[in-house]
């Protein structure tokens, strides 16, 4: 069975120990090179991950002919420059999340997109694709629920290194590039559209300068979103959707362990129905989707608008937070 050819760009912690192996797993997917700035360092993980070539420079990878697609877990202010740069050198893009710093940065990135249409790119928001999460989709969409009226959603860990790449301004850390986008991202997948409005609240460590504990509140007009995450609380996180007639909640919404049962809650008025879903890795199931969409020249399973309207909405919750006021979508600043 034909698998796609993949590159990693970076020995970013994440690709070392979740998406490489999840890939390694996968149906569709074959992880041939990964590269770093240090030769040593790339043959050292490459050797440890039985990947069999190392690159001491990005360029290099992207150089292979080889490689088809790559996966691009660098920090956050390096995503968009080396998405494109990887389309230029004629390869596929999955690149974490965020997308970028900025709905322009994110912009320019579709921009670029466009002009290399047999190219497919992706933000790697691999909680879509967990069981879990289709399945609440679909209780939504059936009906289930009834009327879907509003979202709770809190995210949040404990780490204040200075050294944590999470903890640098300049390379886009804080708490809503890291862990508050998966609040906007997920209260958008439900609802299936954009908000009309959001209000944020963000506090700022006095050191570090990233912010700190953030929240949010989501318009829908038929409905609302209300967030909460944090770099410097006690590790939790939680879903709560509600209905006019029923309550979906979700107990480890973002990174359900690939190796447990994973389970959700649906609560009515005739009773509260545990619903389990056999253990998945969900990094393994966005790869394979990903590397399906190459194989077979179909669309990705998330166009790469989505990544911009999430980094619209992260935007415009910073400036409300800023000014004091609502901000209305039309309202971001480029």
């Amino acid at each position: 069975m034909k698998k796609v050819s993949w590159g990693i760009l970076s020995t970013a912690k994440i690709g070392r120990e979740k998406v490489i192996p999840a890939m390694q797993r996968g149906e569709f997917c074959n992880v041939v090179a990964i590269a770093s700035r240090n030769k040593e360092t790339a043959q050292a993980e490459a050797d440890r991950l039985n990947i069999f070539k190392a690159y001491g420079s990005y360029e290099e990878l992207l150089s292979d002919a080889e490689i088809d697609a790559v996966y691009i877990p660098l920090p956050n202010h390096l995503h968009v420059e080396w998405a494109i740069k990887s389309l230029e050198a004629g390869k596929h893009v999955l690149c974490e999340k965020p997308i970028g710093l900025t709905s322009y940065e994110a912009q320019q990135l579709q921009n670029a997109a466009y002009q290399k249409p047999h190219l497919k790119v992706m933000e790697a928001f691999m909680y879509r694709f967990h069981p879990q999460w289709q399945y609440a989709k679909k209780l939504i969409s059936d009906g289930k629920i009834g009327e879907l009226k509003t979202i709770q959603s809190f995210f949040s860990y404990y780490n204040i290194d200075p050294h944590n790449i999470r903890n640098q301004k300049n390379a886009g850390g804080g708490a809503m590039m890291d862990i508050g986008c998966y609040c906007v991202s997920l209260s958008r997948f439900l609802f299936a559209k954009e908000p009309e409005r959001v209000f944020g609240m963000i506090e700022y460590d006095p050191q570090l300068k990233t912010d700190r504990t953030a929240s949010g509140i989501l318009d829908f007009l038929t409905g609302t979103s209300t967030f909460t995450c944090s770099t410097q609380l006690e590790p939790y996180q939680r879903v709560n959707i509600l209905g006019t007639e029923a309550r979906i909640e979700i107990e480890i919404p973002f990174n359900a362990p690939a190796d447990k049962e994973a389970r959700i809650w649906l609560h009515s008025k005739s009773g509260s129905e545990e619903i389990f879903f056999d253990a998945v890795d969900q990094y393994t199931i966005q790869c394979d989707l990903f590397s399906k969409a190459i194989l077979n020249n179909t669309p990705v399973p998330v166009e790469l608008e989505d990544a911009v309207n999430n980094m619209r909405v992260i935007e415009s919750i910073f400036q409300s937070s800023q000014d004091g006021k609502w901000k209305s979508l039309n309202d971001y600043i480029k």
